[in-house]
């Protein structure tokens, strides 16, 4: 089951209005292991927001993309560079490009589905 991976929330925000909280919230909430990754940094809901995937202490198992395709495609790159094998998509930050990209690479890639809702936290 994926309650035991570490997520990685790509596009965590500070402001409880936008999914990239919401996400990274509720999925501590439900019992799930995530880190977040936001570019400004600093801390929600007591945890690091790390700027980058690079700056993680550990290598997630899934990485969630809740920010706009371009940083999608960035995050891609990065999941590619660290030997990350899942990546989900959340509706709004899917890429065509991206998706070729991690796919090429062997990446496991879910896009256009929302975590929350296939995994019953939402």
């Amino acid at each position: 089951m994926d309650e035991n991976k570490l997520i990685a929330v790509v596009g965590v925000s500070e402001n409880p209005d936008k999914f990239g909280y919401q996400i990274f919230n509720d999925l501590l909430g439900a019992g799930f292991k995530a880190v977040a990754v936001g570019v400004r940094g600093g801390s929600i809901a007591g945890q690091t927001v790390y700027k980058s995937l690079k700056d993680l202490p550990a290598k997630p198992d899934i990485v969630l993309t809740v920010v706009p395709p371009v940083g999608t495609e960035k995050t891609v790159d990065d999941a590619i560079e660290l030997g990350i094998k899942e990546v989900w998509m959340q509706p709004g930050s899917a890429s065509e490009k991206a998706t070729k990209k991690a796919k090429a690479a062997g990446i496991k890639v879910t896009a256009h589905g929302c975590f929350m809702v296939a995994h019953g936290v939402w």
